[in-house]
């Protein structure tokens, strides 16, 4: 194949899937053999763009939050902030392996792993997660934020967007 058309083949095919695809979905993430929760608001990480983004830019991660990068079998915390748990997950959701509170600055890999969860520092240690345990992957509704509108005497209304 030519290589200009491939090129704007992918292009396309990226362009198409982006627009398709619903973004503000967040997921619960509940560990079925220990029956705790890693995270509440799960966001996930399947396009190219935001598999190579992460938590990159960040600030931190608070406490329920994390990112499921998918597919994914190393990781890297170059010019992050903050210090963060790696789940690497296979393809039917089993742990394969765990690093907690990895620093800025470090790689991480996992040969056997389809997908990786990032998580805050602790969460691994504080959820007693542990190899071999199975994960449960659930949609958690967004909550619609309120817009407030000024009005012109002064005064705020709020607003739910439709």
């Amino acid at each position: 194949m030519n290589p200009f058309r491939w090129i704007v083949s992918r292009a396309r095919n990226l362009l198409i899937s982006r627009r398709n695809a619903p973004r503000d979905t967040r997921l619960q993430v509940s560990n079925l053999t220990r029956n705790t929760v890693l995270a509440t608001c799960m966001e996930v990480a399947d396009s190219a763009a935001m598999r190579n983004k992460g938590l990159l830019g960040r600030e931190r991660i608070s406490p329920g939050e994390g990112l499921w990068i998918i597919p994914c079998a190393s990781v890297h915390t170059f010019w992050m902030r903050f210090p963060i748990d790696l789940v690497y997950l296979d393809r039917k959701k089993r742990i394969r392996k765990l690093s907690g509170d990895v620093r800025p600055w470090r790689l991480s890999a996992c040969l056997w792993a389809h997908s990786v969860l990032e998580l805050p520092p602790g969460t691994i240690h504080g959820t007693q997660t542990q190899q071999g345990d199975r994960l449960e992957f659930s949609n958690v509704a967004v909550p619609e934020t309120a817009v407030e509108w000024p009005l012109s005497e002064g005064k705020i209304e709020t607003e739910i967007p439709q």
